[in-house]
């Protein structure tokens, strides 16, 4: 079985695939875009819809405009999330952030770009498969209709943007974010586009998903979770030339996070715990085809919340 490390690689060159030739007069635009996407991360959203579209059966083709468009939604985020108005980051994974390099009005640009070209890849394969030269391929077309349906929503106001949102206004007005609304920023902020990621992959693999849908759902919640909560402790204790951005920037900017309400060792176990219940549903998936990928996804879970970048 491939390792992580090896499927992000082929994530990696999936991606380059869907990149446009920087050509033109938006060629600043289109080197922005591109700049973004290729200064690196764990490509882990495009690497769980490709796990679960292998789960699930899927054809591999079929994956790869998912897996793309999903990280130039990743990616986008990134770039708003970097610019002066909201972090105000000048490093991303070890590199000039991308309004760092290319200034603030294009590096805007470039994230609605990222976006807007995520949602023409999901389009433009949909009406390809709705449109084949033998006849449309209704079931095929339903998965990726259900696929788009996801993403749009869990990066949307249902998700990504209204996490960042609630992120946003409680830093703006200065004050200590209660339990509850911590809960709120970080399902929806952080485990949504991972929840997206891991339930388009699963459809695009056909009709034999069904009940499992809800199993997979809470496990990309409770991942994303305890994801989000060891990039907390990660803020407090990482080393900043493995994770390649400063740490101690939420103390600095009197950001209230989990950590800070319930301590690291407090903290630590509630990862624990998250990530257990994650892993219970993926075990109890009763539809699927490829076990070797349950298992990847299994160990892939652990790696995930006991990284140190």
């Amino acid at each position: 079985m491939k390792t992580f490390d090896d499927r992000r690689k082929e994530a990696d060159q999936i991606i380059e695939g869907f990149l446009r030739e920087e050509k033109g007069y938006d060629r600043t635009l289109i080197e922005a875009m591109n700049y973004s996407i290729r200064a690196g991360g764990k490509r882990l959203r495009p690497v769980l819809l490709q796990s679960f579209g292998r789960m699930y059966g899927a054809d591999e083709k079929r994956l790869h405009p998912f897996m793309a468009a999903i990280e130039m939604i990743h990616t986008y985020s990134l770039v708003h999330d970097d610019l002066p108005a909201m972090d105000n980051d000048m490093l991303r994974r070890g590199k000039p952030t991308t309004h760092a390099r290319f200034g603030e009005a294009m590096a805007i640009l470039a994230g609605d770009a990222l976006l807007n070209e995520a949602f023409t890849i999901m389009s433009d394969e949909t009406k390809r498969t709705l449109f084949a030269e033998d006849g449309p391929l209704l079931d095929e077309c339903f998965g990726e209709v259900y696929a788009t349906s996801f993403i749009s929503k869990y990066a949307g106001v249902d998700g990504m943007a209204g996490g960042q949102s609630l992120d946003v206004e409680t830093d703006k007005l200065g004050r200590d974010v209660t339990g509850e609304e911590i809960h709120y920023i970080y399902l929806n902020k952080t485990s949504a586009l991972l929840e997206a990621s891991m339930l388009a992959g699963a459809v695009l693999g056909g009709s034999g998903v069904g009940k499992d849908i809800s199993l997979i759902a809470s496990a990309g919640k409770d991942i994303g979770f305890a994801f989000q909560i060891r990039d907390d402790i990660l803020d407090i204790e990482g080393d900043e030339s493995i994770i390649g951005k400063e740490t101690g920037q939420d103390k600095r900017n009197g950001k209230s996070t989990f950590v800070s309400i319930h301590g690291i060792e407090e903290s630590e176990a509630f990862i624990r715990d998250y990530t257990e219940e994650a892993k219970t549903h993926i075990s109890n998936l009763e539809n699927v085809k490829d076990e070797e990928e349950r298992i990847f996804v299994l160990d892939l879970f652990d790696a995930l919340t006991e990284r140190n970048h």
